[in-house]
């Protein structure tokens, strides 16, 4: 029934502009097309350089292992192969060169994966290094979870001033029990004096404006979107990678891009 349902919903709400929020949708992905993710919407970041955090995946490109759609979701999946270098595969898909927003309310409903060495993330980076490179243009992560530490979801900003390399980063947690069996609702509103962090329209991290200078505010661009799992890693990796848990899934619901936040979460 969802894959009856779910595009005939969607095709009213932007032929018919049905209320308020719906006319105040500027871009989604439903996940309803079977097989490779939309290639006008999503593009592949590949290979296994460590990303900057020693991490031990290998992204690849179009390979429906690792990154597919079905049955109305989106699939994200990380495996183990001893074919590559580092022994795992997963993908990183990223709208960068096909869309970025600056400013708006964005949603994600996920289920994510479990085990020790999963790292799981939903992030932006900037469109175009306005002023440098990480972290000088900024980070927002809208969510991330290590599986060490199981049913924990973070949500942080980095920048120049606050970042994790220097111990300032600035985010918050929330416990999630259930992260790993049911899809939850990930978001931020991002304004140009704040950004707030909900879980499921429940707000629990904000991070202000200063207005000092852009060594703590560079958002005030146009962001891409992320989705990832990485294995290993400084952080994910640091109690360990299991032999055991693969593959590991992150399935996503659908991504919805808003002007402002729906009033039925304010």
């Amino acid at each position: 029934m969802k894959n009856i349902v779910k595009p005939i919903y969607f095709f009213l709400l932007m032929a018919f502009g049905c209320n308020e929020k719906d006319q105040n949708l500027v871009w989604s992905d439903e996940f309803e097309t079977n097989g490779l993710p939309d290639s006008t919407k999503w593009t592949y970041d590949v290979g296994d350089h460590g990303w900057g955090n020693n991490e031990l995946q290998y992204y690849t490109k179009e390979t429906l292992a690792n990154a597919r759609v079905e049955n109305g979701n989106l699939i994200i999946e990380a495996h183990q192969d001893s074919s590559y270098a580092k022994a795992y595969t997963s993908a990183r898909l990223v709208t960068k060169g096909n869309s970025s927003w600056q400013y708006g309310y964005i949603e994600i409903k996920a289920k994510l994966p479990s085990g020790l060495g999963t790292w799981p993330a939903i992030w932006m980076l900037p469109e175009e290094n306005k002023y440098g490179g990480w972290p000088k243009s900024g980070e927002i992560d809208i969510m991330e979870h290590v599986g060490y530490d199981q049913g924990t979801v973070h949500g942080t900003v980095h920048t120049e001033a606050f970042n994790h390399r220097i111990g300032t980063q600035k985010g918050a947690t929330k416990s999630v029990p259930t992260c790993s069996e049911e899809f939850h609702i990930y978001a931020i509103d991002w304004q140009e004096k704040k950004i707030d962090f909900y879980i499921d329209g429940e707000l629990y991290h904000t991070f202000v404006n200063t207005e000092k200078n852009t060594a703590e505010w560079p958002f005030d661009m146009p962001f891409h979107l992320i989705m990832n799992i990485a294995v290993g890693g400084d952080w994910g990796g640091s109690k360990g990678v299991a032999a055991d848990i693969w593959p590991q899934r992150m399935e996503v619901d659908y991504v919805r891009v808003y002007k402002e936040k729906p009033e039925e979460v304010k």
